[in-house]
């Protein structure tokens, strides 16, 4: 868990986590988990806002998906609702125009870890993402959790069956969750109404698409929380509007304590994710639509963004950098020593966050700038030290990985890789929990940290992750290197750089 500098503060729930629009729904999303538990006194509900996969459809619409997180209600199975155990860190619910599994359900609930991870303990997460990493998670939990909902061949290997946006959407996308709190009574209501309605699906990307959906399951603990924008998206309710007027609800009752969580897009080589939009939005901002706009419509396009402007303007990172929250213990938990995971859901509470906490949360420009100076003295030493021959081979070093390395999960579910070079097999770690194992080489270690932290450094703020989260890349980072240059690990510094030749390719930079 990440620590605060501040008496009795003890972790942080400020991590990071859309519909083709207007034609289907697609999921992906971009966290260090919520590790709560769930037996709390209160409960959470979030409308999930994913950004848009720049690909397909959605690259045109920009609008990205939606779905639901509770904190206290977890997956039964798959298509079946439960509370949460103590333990647990609730779960994220969504619909889709097709699952592909054996029969046609509306929806599908997954853990919080492996919906954003796709693993289910979060000390195995990713260190970065890549198609190879989520084609091995994604076979992972069909074979665990979707064995009886995905025995035909189309359903287990097509890449168009949508239960794998299921699993660790967090490599393909950034995501938003703007949090309420609510009651035991409310969601047990919802596990009620969930569990006795057939769950079988009747997608339609006008009427009945994934931020309808969301909108139908916030209005059962809120009624009117959420609603479509008929004005900016000319009738169709999009996941950005559902977020927006979800806000603005929950901003208009403080008893609500609202807060939002930020979940950026895994580094990784997967491409990166792009902000939403609504209708209007797409119009005068798509780089394929402007000058059609601008030659066929230039009086009415000023009358369009001036109302977008007047009654949409919704930015959900400044939003994040608004209501952020933390956890807090009691000083009796300290007192006593106690950490047991049975009491663990039940101590904690969220309180608002005071300026001072945001900056430690998100990072000032200037603390930014500080890291980024310090990776250009660690980066000068990789070059010394031979781990790596220029910068463009460092920024390559993902790529490398995917085309070159054989990515496999040992017996407790920890990720490793393994590269042969010159008939010499080398594994790493690629979990945060395996990277610096003892059997990890030390050096593809150092290198892939390298690589982590400098894509985080040169991510623009909505992309990159929280200072808290990035002090923990920071920490590894350092022991990394430590560990390559400790005695016992030097004879990888007479190895060949860790990354291929054929990358170093345009000279040190």
């Amino acid at each position: 868990m990440l620590k605060m500098n501040r008496q009795r503060c003890s972790r942080t729930i400020a991590k990071r986590w859309g519909f083709a629009y207007p034609l289907k729904c697609a999921c992906g999303l971009a966290l260090v988990l919520l590790a709560f538990g769930g037996s709390r006194a209160y409960g959470d509900v979030g409308v999930v806002l994913n950004e848009s996969l720049n690909a397909n459809m959605e690259w045109l619409t920009e609008s990205g998906h939606t779905a639901v997180y509770f904190s206290r209600i977890c997956a039964e199975s798959p298509v079946r609702l439960r509370p949460c155990r103590p333990g647990e860190d609730g779960s994220v619910m969504s619909t889709y125009e097709n699952l592909g599994e054996d029969h046609r359900y509306a929806w599908n609930i997954a853990p919080l870890s492996v919906y954003v991870y796709g693993v289910g303990d979060p000390r195995n997460r990713p260190v970065y993402g890549s198609e190879k990493i989520k084609s091995l998670l994604e076979d992972g939990y069909r074979d665990q959790s979707l064995a009886d909902y995905c025995s035909r061949q189309n359903c287990r290997t097509s890449e168009k069956a949508e239960w794998r946006y299921m699993v660790g959407a967090g490599m393909m996308r950034s995501m938003y969750i703007f949090v309420v709190r609510t009651t035991p009574q409310q969601d047990i209501e919802l596990i009620e109404k969930f569990n006795s309605l057939p769950n079988q699906n009747h997608f339609n990307g006008l009427t009945r698409n994934c931020a309808d959906f969301v909108k139908g399951v916030v209005d059962t603990y809120f009624p009117h929380a959420a609603h479509r924008d008929v004005i900016n998206d000319f009738g169709i309710t999009s996941p950005k509007a559902v977020a927006r007027t979800f806000t603005h609800y929950a901003l208009s009752h403080p008893e609500l304590q609202f807060y939002v969580l930020h979940f950026s897009q895994l580094p990784g080589t997967i491409r990166r994710s792009a902000e939403t939009r609504d209708g209007i939005e797409m119009l005068y901002r798509s780089k394929i639509l402007l000058v059609p706009m601008v030659i066929y419509a230039d009086y009415e396009l000023p009358m369009v963004a001036a109302a977008h402007v007047l009654t949409a303007r919704f930015n959900p990172e400044h939003e994040f950098e608004h209501y952020p929250a933390v956890e807090v213990e009691p000083a009796s938990l300290a007192s006593n020593g106690s950490n047991s995971p049975a009491n663990a859901g039940d101590i904690h509470t969220l309180r608002p966050v005071e300026m001072q906490d945001r900056e430690q949360i998100l990072g000032t420009n200037q603390e930014w700038e500080y890291y980024r100076e310090q990776f250009a003295g660690i980066f000068l030493a990789a070059l010394h030290e031979e781990v790596v021959p220029n910068r463009r081979a460092l920024r390559h070093y993902f790529s490398y990985l995917e085309k070159s390395g054989k990515v496999y999960a040992d017996s407790r579910g920890a990720l490793w890789l393994e590269v042969t070079e010159d008939g010499k097999p080398e594994k790493v770690g690629v979990s945060m929990d395996s990277i610096l194992a003892p059997h990890s080489d030390p050096q593809m270690a150092f290198a892939l940290l390298l690589a982590r932290v400098d894509q985080v450094l040169r991510s623009p703020r909505h992309r990159r992750e929280s200072m808290m989260e990035f002090k923990e890349d920071w920490a590894m980072l350092e022991s990394a290197h430590d560990r390559y240059s400790e005695p016992a690990g030097s004879v990888a510094t007479s190895h060949s750089p860790v990354i291929h030749p054929s990358l170093a390719a345009g000279g040190a930079n």
